[in-house]
């Protein structure tokens, strides 16, 4: 079993050979050996694209920055990390569906690859605008596990001098960009073909941000440009304007199977609806029925059936409609002439027929949405202080969100930048309001605290541990509201817990790749390694979550634990994967695992101790089974 990341690289070309078989080639690398490359010229010649007009010319439309390459690479380099499983910080661990994850959001994203590709119907972030004051991770290429374990300060060698960056860096914009690039490459893979992605920004890189997104999404699935005023009262010591908006950029992962969710019809909107005429069908407001442009075809004399009296349009315009459909509409007593019958004819629309939702607006207003202050109130009312996270975002905003991206009651929503979890708050609101049960995944860097700072004396040492405590609180909370209510047992149904995993090294020691060169000594250093690969700190738990999360399982999904011919087992979302992690194995374990069927079962390499007869039994047990049955219900056999 592979103990990697899933190999991006890998995957697409893969996909490329589906459609285009014939422009894969076999060529010899520097050493000499086989191995099969793509011959370009032949991709373009089966594109219809080939030409040599301007083979020699290398300008082209697109988005360039320094370093863009390199960033490329780095989305394309796998991860050996994993995550452990915390209990302690957790809620409802056992049976909640929500995630916490803390550590470097591009190392995780490459873990969740496996286990929530094409998963996610929705993710909101809000990352550094990249105004010069807040971390941005380094863009040196190097980024790894270690750099991740260094930048979080456990080793002791936090580095203060990457936590910001500053305007007067010459590497300012690619730094942001580099970031941001590689993060939403990778985000994109695990959106549904039907889910879509929000993000905040400001003025600062809004620019920049449109076209990076245009890149990676396909500025065909860009939905909007939301507008939102985040505050009301003026800066009067602004240099120029004072800012009182920021942007939301929503794009798609496929705009063609994308329906945008209609927001709640308000009082305010159905109040101008009546029924002056005691119309059986219900209430129904007046409609123009001119056209603002002359057509002689719909310039006629429309007549009142009651009162004889005709209409003409107005001089310069003409009717909307042809004569034939504006009679049918009067014989089905949908034209108003007024209530003396002598007004202008309309068009009555009722209530009963208007879509059953409001269709969102481009700009969102504070008084619907939120604004910073109700942020910063929502603090104070669950910390007590305003100052422990000083740019909070309303949960109200991320509610309209989750609406509008026609977020049903159970999907799964992603926030990469969780800072102080606004995201789970809007969650566990929404879920609260309409008795649903949709699901968080949030991930955070452990960014320290600054030691001066109100957060940092409240006893919060990073970021991470903010939004874990928020999350705590508004669940407990929550749970606190409904305590003597009838209605608990519905709460009971919902989700009101997470679980928190933590960016750590792999609990396997990973083969290193060396050179040919390597002298025999080391080749038998890098054996001995491996002659027991298990970290010894390892808990069966933390081995369990790492199988699951490299074996394309979710790490949510129901584990129960019992025993076969005396040996322990994990089974994982109902017997779909039997795992076990005892010492040894032997023959009855193998034959009573065949007898259940699983999709998968792994075993420690290890507890075979070495016995090549029965690890080779074993195989052969597996493929006979496999070779009599169907494809669906053939076993995956692996080890670790």
């Amino acid at each position: 079993m592979k103990g990697t990341s899933l190999d991006i690289a890998a995957e697409n070309r893969a996909r490329l050979k589906q459609l285009f078989p014939t422009v894969f080639t076999e060529t010899r690398n520097e050493q000499g050996e086989l191995c099969e490359s793509i011959d370009f010229e032949k991709l373009k010649a089966e594109l219809g694209t080939y030409s040599d007009l301007f083979e020699s010319r290398r300008e082209r439309y697109g988005m360039e920055w320094p370093g863009k390459k390199e960033a490329l690479h780095l989305i394309q380099t796998i991860s050996s990390a994993t995550l452990k499983p915390c209990r302690a910080e957790s809620v409802n661990f056992d049976t909640t569906q929500n995630l916490f994850i803390e550590g470097d959001n591009l190392e995780v994203l490459k873990l969740l690859q496996t286990s929530y590709y094409g998963k996610v119907k929705m993710i909101y972030i809000d990352p550094p605008y990249n105004t010069g004051k807040e971390f941005i991770y380094p863009d040196n290429f190097s980024e790894s596990l270690e750099t991740y374990l260094e930048y979080a300060g456990q080793d002791g060698r936090w580095k203060d001098s990457q936590s910001a960056n500053a305007k007067e860096n010459p590497r300012y914009h690619t730094r942001w960009l580099n970031m941001m690039y590689s993060r939403l490459y990778l985000a994109r893979n695990l959106l549904r073909d039907d889910g879509v992605i929000f993000i905040s920004i400001d003025d600062n890189e809004v620019s920049n941000l449109r076209k990076l997104c245009d890149e990676i999404f396909g500025e065909e699935n860009f939905v909007a440009n939301i507008v939102w005023e985040k505050k009301y009262s003026p800066q009067n010591d602004a240099k120029y304007f004072s800012d009182s908006h920021e942007h939301i950029l929503l794009f798609s992962k496929n705009k063609s199977v994308f329906t945008i969710g209609l927001l709640p019809r308000t009082d305010e909107a159905n109040e101008r609806y009546k029924n002056p005429d005691n119309d059986p069908r219900g209430p129904w407001k007046s409609s123009d029925l001119t056209r603002q442009e002359y057509r002689s075809n719909d310039d006629y004399e429309i007549i009142n059936p009651l009162t004889g009296k005709g209409f003409r349009p107005p001089t310069g315009n003409s009717w909307g409609r042809p004569k034939t459909n504006i009679e049918e509409l009067i014989r089905d007593n949908r034209i108003w002439f007024g209530s003396d019958g002598n007004s202008m004819p309309s068009l009555k629309r009722f209530l009963s027929e208007v879509k059953q939702g409001i269709t969102p607006q481009t700009i969102w207003m504070r008084k619907d949405v939120g604004d910073t202050q109700e942020g910063k109130k929502i603090i104070i009312d669950i910390f007590g202080n305003a100052t422990i996270y000083e740019t909070p975002k309303p949960p109200r905003l991320v509610i309209k969100q989750l609406v509008t991206a026609n977020f049903s009651k159970d999907d799964i929503i992603l926030d990469f930048f969780a800072g102080s979890a606004t995201t789970a708050h809007a969650v566990l609101d929404l879920n609260k309001q309409d008795n649903g049960n949709r699901k968080f995944i949030l991930v955070q860097l452990p960014e320290p605290c600054a030691p001066e700072s109100e957060a940092f004396k409240a006893g919060y040492k990073t970021i991470a541990d903010i939004g874990k405590e928020r999350i705590r609180r508004v669940i407990s909370k929550l749970n606190t509201e409904e305590e003597g209510k009838l209605d608990l047992d519905n709460a009971g149904r919902q989700d009101r817990g997470f679980k928190v995993l933590k960016l750590d090294k792999s609990n396997f020691r990973q083969w290193q790749k060396l050179e040919p060169s390597a002298s025999t000594e080391r080749i038998l250093e890098q054996l001995s390694l491996h002659i027991d690969h298990i970290d010894h700190q390892a808990t069966s738990e933390d081995l369990l979550y790492e199988i699951l999360l490299k074996a394309g399982f979710s790490l949510t999904g129901n584990i129960e634990t019992g025993t076969i011919t005396g040996k322990k087992i994990f089974s994982v979302s109902g017997g779909a994967l039997l795992l076990c992690l005892e010492e040894s194995v032997n023959k009855e374990l193998i034959d009573a695992v065949i007898e259940l069927n699983p999709q998968q079962f792994i075993c420690l390499d290890s507890a075979f101790h070495g016995n090549d007869q029965l690890k080779a039994n074993a195989v052969q047990t597996f493929n006979a089974h496999n070779m009599q049955k169907e494809k669906h219900n053939q076993i995956l056999f692996k080890t670790v």
